[in-house]
């Protein structure tokens, strides 16, 4: 079994920062892509942005220049550093991680239970 354990989430004014980690644990071999989504009250989950296991970045549009993800493969860790935080930053977060229990095995998906993020004006 997999579980991926965000932290980091809270309030903040608009135009604050927060970084958000997620660490993930069990029957792990690798880690492939790992990413942040993030779902608002009465919105589809979206993704914010997510990192390949050699470092190739792919961004939201709404988050360019505001957000950076990075990651530990030695520890099994995600972080996404956010600054100038909007008011429409406010939704939980979520980690998702593809991971492998075999150098060839088959890749799955996991999720984090997710921390929220709330951006006040």
């Amino acid at each position: 079994q997999v579980q991926l354990v965000e932290s980091g989430g809270g309030s903040v004014q608009a135009g604050g920062s927060l970084r958000l980690s997620c660490v993930a644990s069990g029957n792990i071999f690798s880690i492939d892509t790992m990413g942040w989504y993030r779902q608002a009250p009465g919105k589809q989950r979206e993704l914010v942005v997510s990192i390949t296991s050699d470092g190739s970045t792919n961004y939201a549009d709404s988050v360019k220049g505001r957000f950076t993800i990075s990651r530990d493969n030695a520890k099994n860790t995600v972080y996404l550093q956010m600054s100038s935080l909007k008011s429409e930053d406010t939704a939980v977060y979520y980690c998702n991680g593809a991971t492998r229990k075999t150098p060839r095995g088959v890749s799955y998906a996991y999720w984090g239970q997710g921390t929220q993020v709330t951006v006040s004006d």
